[in-house]
């Protein structure tokens, strides 16, 4: 079997030091004689997405034992977006996605194994490990730690998206604190990312569409035996791939982004999925772009309403073929290249015999939930450069709206105004200097875009920001607007009480002043932060949300991310 990286560490005379070492971590002559594979768990006693790993780990390194190489395990870290909502704390949730691939490349450049098993489960640790993985170019599977199950109280299921909701909901005086006390401990039943098409959900199933995991990884529960088993398979599938030489980049290309933006526009996935999906594209050599996704948008019919859209869970789409469902419908009418190799062998041979679509959570090519995707991109003198909004997620009576700005230099601002009542109805809540330098860390608004929900508004007031959304969110939420506020986008020069209409089905945002209005207005300035440490990092090297939010500038064709 091939161990030409690790040769460099075990190999020859010159690496008897090298060696050495490695006994002292109980590896014998024969271990070091085999492939060394690294295996990245990202387990943390934080994160119930991650409290699980380490079982799921060791069945990753059976599989690897099985098939006759030697694993070896180092950590990632992880941070829960739930608990890190609405203060300081999602300041750092996306810097920790460049912070995870950095950290990948870092121990598997420096102590070169052969191969590597990526084991993530939520937000930012999926794309972060995708991001290491097509930078790396080695060997890679992944293997996700697998969805929550859905709450159930009353007899009703739910997700953590309704929970934010109902904090709403108890502030508005529609529920009752018992109530409220009994769905915070009926929300997340057992382990696993949470239970929604959320960004964790969607960024493991779109790895999955990849083809860099084995089927089921997206969609299988956390908590069911059948992940374990799926656990060794990836085990033993790593070794293989290592022997036939084939690297992550092989599998992560054009085509392979392309089927699997696809795959989110069927899902109606989490906005967050295109910042993420960007980043990756340029680590991978693709330089995906806005108008790319709003193409494929166009033309890739929504097959899945999934919660926050619906009340169908992750579960739901398992029960019913769970992703390979979804490509061999999308292939029915020649919207996937097929000839795409996946971790397993191809897309094609990945959903040959597989039905496609059940008719009630899957829909049909022919009878979609909608033509197009569920997410849209929106441009106009707002976000030239730009915007994205969950658009299946929308009510009907939301898909257009023209309302008065009601401005806030933070979240934190907002918030306390829906709490305190103080939007009406028709309003259009403005959140800026929250994007990638203005935050810095552009942070999710789960917690505003829920109260609006909870609090019975979202038939009729609008959100739109420079930062982004949970995958929780539903509702007008339009996020993601570039440029941003913070390097004097357009969004800095808006006034309490400006018309803005928001038009998805046109795909247009725009600020209804007069151009020479405009032109006389000078940008609100920029709020203090007083950052340190990785966010002043992060708030110095930062790219445009257009281009992916990432801090590592990857040249793409010889081009900086900046100028793309």
């Amino acid at each position: 079997m091939k161990n030409e990286r690790s040769a460099q560490m075990t190999k020859e005379a010159t690496r008897a030091p090298h060696r050495s070492l490695f006994y002292a971590l109980g590896l014998t002559k024969e271990e070091l004689s085999r492939p060394l594979i690294g295996v990245v768990n990202s387990f943390s006693e934080l994160v119930p997405g991650h409290m699980h790993l380490r079982d799921l780990t060791q069945a990753v390194k059976d599989g690897i034992r099985t098939a006759g190489a030697i694993p070896l395990e180092f950590p990632a870290i992880a941070v829960c977006d739930g608990t890190a909502m609405n203060h300081v704390g999602m300041k750092y949730s996306l810097v920790s996605r460049d912070i995870i691939a950095d950290s990948c490349e870092l121990v598997l450049m420096a102590q070169p194994l052969d191969a590597v098993v990526f084991i993530p489960s939520c937000d930012k640790v999926v794309p972060g490990m995708l991001m290491a993985a097509a930078r790396l170019d080695i060997p890679s599977i992944f293997v996700s730690g697998g969805p929550m199950l859905p709450g159930n109280y009353g007899g009703k299921r739910f997700g953590l998206s309704e929970m934010f909701e109902a904090a709403g909901s108890y502030a508005a005086g529609s529920l009752s604190a018992e109530q409220l006390a009994g769905m915070e401990e009926a929300c997340c039943p057992t382990c696993g990312s949470c239970s929604g098409m959320y960004t964790a959900n969607t960024m493991n199933c779109l790895t999955e569409a990849l083809g860099m995991s084995l089927p089921g990884s997206g969609t299988i529960p956390a908590v069911f035996s059948a992940r374990r088993r799926l656990a060794k398979e990836t085990g033993m599938a790593i070794v293989r791939l290592l022997e036939e030489g084939i690297t992550a980049r092989q599998i992560m290309n054009e085509s392979s982004v392309r089927n699997a933006m696809r795959v989110d526009m069927a899902l109606g996935g989490s906005t967050n999925s295109v910042l993420h999906m960007l980043a990756i594209a340029r680590e991978a050599g693709f330089p995906l772009t806005l108008d790319e996704i709003a193409k494929i948008a166009s033309e890739t019919p929504q097959l899945c309403k999934l919660n926050p859209a619906s009340s169908v869970f992750i579960t739901d789409l398992n029960d019913v073929g769970g992703i390979s469902a979804v490509l061999a419908e999308l292939a029915k009418t020649g919207l996937l290249i097929t000839d795409q190799p996946s971790v397993d062998g191809s897309i094609a041979s990945r959903i040959n015999g597989i039905p496609g679509a059940d008719g009630k959570v899957i829909r049909p090519i022919t009878d979609p939930v909608a033509v197009d995707g569920g997410l849209a991109v929106l441009k106009g003198n707002l976000a030239p450069e730009g915007a994205i909004v969950k658009k299946g997620a929308v009510l009907p009576e939301m898909l257009s709206h023209e309302g008065p700005a009601r401005v806030f230099d933070s979240e934190e601002d907002a918030t306390a105004a829906i709490f305190g009542g103080k939007i009406n109805p028709g309003d259009i809540i403005v959140i800026r200097f929250e994007g990638p330098k203005g935050g810095p860390g552009m942070r999710e608004m789960l917690t505003p875009t829920s109260a609006v929900a909870g609090m019975g508004l979202d038939t009729s007031v609008a959100l739109i920001t420079d930062g982004r959304f949970s995958g929780a969110t539903r509702g007008a939420s339009v996020g993601h607007i570039c440029p941003e506020a913070a390097v004097g986008g357009p969004l800095a020069f808006v006034n309490e009480g400006d018309r803005i209409l928001i038009d998805i089905p046109n795909r247009k945002i725009a600020l209804l002043v007069e151009e020479e209005i405009l032109q006389s207005r000078s940008a609100a300035p920029v709020p203090e932060r007083n950052t340190k440490g990785v966010l002043a990092r992060y708030e110095d090297m930062a790219d445009s949300a257009a281009n992916g939010a990432s801090m590592n500038h990857v040249k793409v064709c010889g081009i900086s991310p900046r100028a793309t």
